[in-house]
């Protein structure tokens, strides 16, 4: 009976602390959320252009070869 009522009350505490999690994430972003998603795709875009521009050398390379 004991473990039963231990059951349920872990039970609850489960679904109480996924409910409080569920509420605490808001849609909205902050300012720090929107400046890392900023330099995130500042990142990434020149890490493209990097990749590109390493692309170039390499044909560049290719064509004084021949």
């Amino acid at each position: 009976m004991k473990y039963e009522m231990m059951r349920k009350l872990g039970l609850v505490l489960l679904i109480t602390m996924l409910g409080a999690g569920l509420v605490g994430c808001e849609d909205e972003q902050g300012p720090a959320e929107k400046a890392g998603e900023n330099i995130d795709e500042s990142m990434e875009e020149m890490g493209e252009s990097m990749e590109e521009m390493g692309e170039e050398m390499e044909e560049a390379a290719e064509d004084a070869q021949n």
